[in-house]
């Protein structure tokens, strides 16, 4: 570490700071009616704050406003909030500190420690973070009032680097709903209506339009290199491409390779999953996955080219009115939801020309690619923004955030009237030993 400022320390979080340690309330006194405390598990662990959701009539270990709470259990262990007045489970740690440390100060350094106190934690039993664990700590230790200054000037910078955040999320969404706009006009005609589409399009089916319709095989496949590689429900990739990096083999024999041997515009649908969402998904086969085969949870779909284009038979598929129809269909109260042969060839389309096909194919992948590199390039600038907090906070306890006052009190005086205070306090609350009693202790002593 470099060399701290004038008036800066180093010390234990055990040394400016107490900890109450979880505990939670039998069941029957808890629940979602507002009755009693507010009760915090890691669960309601929020951004800066836990949600309230649960409370307890009986409270058997509590937080107050002003404390860090942290998580000390299992998979969260390491995520912090900042404290309100609740009860707290076993999952929960409540860090109050003294009055030497403000509480933001030691809730901006825990989370610049969080993975180190993960790492520390996965060697324990359940990845449990101890009472000394977090006394051992070392915080940086600014004078008070440049304590505040610090927090304040961070509560301002971290609030912009998550507003930021915020909106690439929001672009995220925004081009969600772009792609589906452009699947539904692609559909409807509304992408191409400036040309004029009336009398252009019929409507059909999935069954007018295919040569063939079939499920794939039945066989065991493994990661061996021998065989035929056959591609899977993980295989179906984003917005209709097929990934074939993780490919499964086994043996065929040539009847089998001649009936389900993939060739390149075939669709694969995958026609039987646990999630819904993904029930009628497709992937188009390029030149890349010609002669792979395919796996019975999937269905190929074999376009008659004299009457429709793959790539538009896809976009027809993957349309926000189509999905929900197929979705319906398709669900199940078993868990595992399915779309059969019939059902898909029974879809129905609206089909314009071969020619309009390829124009709104045209349109719509130049359309799915702007929008691809849009998110490519949100997607990097928001890996950058979120470098933005570790390193404002590793600034801040360099000293380089805001500026230094000589005039201020070191830190070394606040620790000295906290050993102070303590020493005190401790002297008060201690008993007096009756002298009787010590006499006979030291006659004791001394036989």
């Amino acid at each position: 570490m470099s060399k701290l400022p004038t008036g800066w320390m180093i010390v234990n979080l055990g040394k400016v700071a107490d900890f109450e340690m979880g505990q939670a309330p039998p069941g029957v006194f808890c629940n979602k009616d507002g009755n009693g405390t507010v009760f915090v598990k890691a669960g309601e662990f929020g951004v800066d704050y836990p949600r309230v959701r649960e409370w307890t009539t009986r409270p058997l270990k509590s937080a107050h406003l002003g404390d860090v709470l942290i998580c000390v259990v299992g998979a969260t262990s390491g995520k912090l909030n900042l404290g309100i007045d609740c009860a707290i489970g076993r999952s929960v740690a409540a860090i109050r500190p003294s009055a030497c440390v403000s509480q933001k100060i030691v809730y901006r350094q825990l989370q610049l420690q969080v993975e180190q106190l993960r790492a520390d934690s996965s060697g324990t039993a359940q990845g449990v973070i101890s009472k000394q664990m977090l006394a051992d700590i070392q915080l940086v230790l600014p004078p008070a009032v440049e304590q505040t200054r610090i927090a304040n000037q961070l509560d301002t910078l971290l609030a912009r680097v998550q507003a930021c955040n915020d909106r690439f999320d929001a672009i995220h969404a925004l081009l969600k709903r772009f792609r589906q706009t452009v699947l539904s006009e692609a559909t409807s005609g509304d992408l191409t209506e400036s040309e004029g589409n009336a009398g252009s399009w019929t409507e059909t089916t999935i069954g007018a339009v295919s040569s063939d319709l079939r499920y794939g095989t039945s066989k065991k496949c493994d990661y061996s290199t021998q065989g035929t590689g056959v591609l899977r429900i993980p295989n179906i990739a984003e917005r209709g491409r097929i990934d074939a990096t993780d490919l499964k083999r086994a043996v065929f024999d040539s009847k089998e390779l001649q009936k389900l041997a993939l060739r390149e515009g075939d669709l694969l649908v995958i026609r039987s999953n646990g999630s819904v969402e993904l029930v009628g998904k497709t992937g188009l086969v390029t030149a890349d996955e010609s002669g792979l085969l395919f796996a019975g949870y999937l269905m190929r779909l074999r376009v008659n080219p004299l009457k429709a284009l793959p790539a538009f038979i896809q976009i027809c598929l993957s349309a926000p009115t189509q999905r929900q129809y197929i979705e319906r269909t398709a669900k199940s109260t078993s868990g595992v939801n399915n779309l059969n042969a019939e059902e898909l060839r029974a879809l129905s389309l609206l089909l314009p020309t071969l020619s309009k096909q390829a124009e709104i194919v045209r349109r719509v992948e130049a359309l799915f690619k702007l929008a691809d590199q849009i998110e490519a390039r949100c997607m990097t600038a928001r890996a950058l923004a979120q470098r933005l907090s570790p390193l404002v906070l590793a600034k801040a306890f360099r000293g380089e955030l805001v500026p230094q006052d000589p005039n201020d009190e070191p830190a070394s005086a606040l620790l000295a009237r906290l050993a102070s205070s303590n020493t005190a306090v401790a002297g008060k609350h201690m008993k007096k030993v009756p002298v009787a009693l010590k006499e006979k202790g030291q006659a004791a002593i001394k036989s």
